[in-house]
């Protein structure tokens, strides 16, 4: 399989990092907000990469792409991050071809993921593969693989029950202060961060809690609102955040920042204050874990709950690989059309040559040359003469490169 996914002299590989060696602390230094995903892909474009996917959510940060040699993707990931090539060959991994192949179908299907069966991945593939393609930096490789790894996506979702029951990284907040914060339905609820995870953090406090009195803070106070209209919640200003937290039983941290964005000092309370910070980077600074009253829980702890929902859906991996390795025989079919592709385009326009050459010897020799209908007719056979060839590559019983080597060398070929 591994020639013909070089394009240009590169293979396509996977580089990153994730919850299985690095922690959050590491994992933070690699991630990557929207502003250097561009320039990943800016730097990229003019590096001549043909075609790069870049993904960065709180468990993992990963580059797949075509390069010369993997180091050419690590440079573009530490170059537009907080971390070092010395810390990314302690965690990293780097995978090649088929196995870059492999790789992102048990990402891409949540088979990797931290909690098994989170599909929040998928979304997260869809629009960075959304974001590469508007830059022109998605191949018909590129795209061929995402759609096949949406496919596959789709099948375990609706074919198995890996996804059953509420186990995301949101739920597992929301079980966790549910075994161990008492009378939850009375206790003030802070919500701090109105992103993708703050609204499905959100959305479960109200449907597992009963809380009705949950107060929403977002840096950006009609995203907050949005939300707080859809729940019938109650949005205050980020000014007001340090009167809030003195108020709450619980805070819930689901910022984007780059740095830590709540610390002791905003944190004047006596009574009891639980803290879960859902962010990667850290949100929250360490030295919270100073004050007495306070109880700090990061993603990592919330992410480790193990319960009877997870171990029921290990039994169904083995359908889900048997899915993956389904939609991966399309996916390879088609990869082996595309290595005798150039041939028959090559064959076609020989063939096309030599008709063009023939019809205008005939049109000067008859006087009646009917030049449309021989080119019809010519037309068809071409056609036909190239699906023959085609058809014979795709036989499994016949060596395609030696096939392929012979075509060339009888036509005098030169791929195009």
């Amino acid at each position: 399989m591994e020639p013909h996914l070089r394009a240009k002299g590169t293979n396509f590989y996977t580089i990153g990092l994730s919850y299985k060696k690095a922690d959050e602390e590491i994992r933070g230094h690699f991630s990557i907000n929207e502003e250097a995903k561009i320039a990943i892909l800016k730097q990229a474009k003019e590096e001549g990469v043909e075609a790069l996917l870049v993904t960065s959510t709180c468990n993992r940060t990963e580059l797949y792409g075509f390069a010369q040699h993997p180091f050419q993707l690590i440079k573009l990931l530490c170059e537009h991050t907080h971390g070092t090539v010395e810390e990314f060959e302690k965690v990293a991994y780097v995978h090649k071809n088929a196995k870059a192949i492999s790789h992102l179908f048990k990402v891409g299907t949540g088979l990797d993921s931290q909690i098994l069966g989170d599909f929040e991945i998928i979304s997260q593939l869809k629009l960075s593969f959304k974001t590469s393609k508007k830059m022109q930096l998605a191949n018909p490789f590129m795209e061929r693989l995402i759609n096949a790894v949406i496919q596959a996506s789709k099948r375990i979702k609706n074919e198995t029950e890996i996804s059953s029951g509420a186990t995301s990284v949101s739920f597992a907040s929301v079980q966790y202060i549910l075994k161990n914060v008492t009378d939850i339905s009375n206790k003030n609820i802070l919500l701090f961060g109105t992103g993708k995870i703050g609204r499905n953090t959100c959305e479960n406090l109200i449907k597992h809690t009963k809380n009705d009195h949950i107060i929403l803070i977002n840096r950006t106070k009609g995203k907050a609102e949005k939300i707080a209209g859809k729940f019938n919640l109650v949005v205050k200003d980020y000014a007001n955040i340090q009167a809030e937290i003195k108020s709450s039983d619980i805070m819930i941290v689901a910022t984007g920042a780059q740095h830590p964005t709540i610390s002791k000092h905003l944190i004047h309370a006596t009574k009891p204050l639980l803290i879960l910070d859902l962010s990667i980077p850290k949100n929250v600074s360490e030295d919270v874990r100073e004050l007495s009253n306070v109880t700090l829980i990061h993603l990592d702890h919330l992410s480790k709950i193990t319960d009877d929902t997870l171990e029921r859906r290990k039994k169904h991996i083995p359908h889900a690989e048997k899915i993956i390795d389904e939609v991966k025989v399309e996916f390879d079919s088609w990869l082996e059309t595309r290595k005798f592709a150039p041939t028959i385009k090559a064959l076609k326009h020989k063939l096309t040559t030599l008709k063009e050459v023939e019809i205008d010897q005939q049109r000067k020799k008859l006087a009646n040359f009917n030049q449309e209908q021989a080119d019809l007719i010519s037309d068809r056979i071409i056609q036909k003469i190239t699906n023959h060839f085609a058809n014979h590559l795709k036989d499994d019983s016949i060596s395609a490169d030696d096939s392929i080597e012979l075509i060339q060398r009888v036509f005098h070929l030169q791929n195009r």
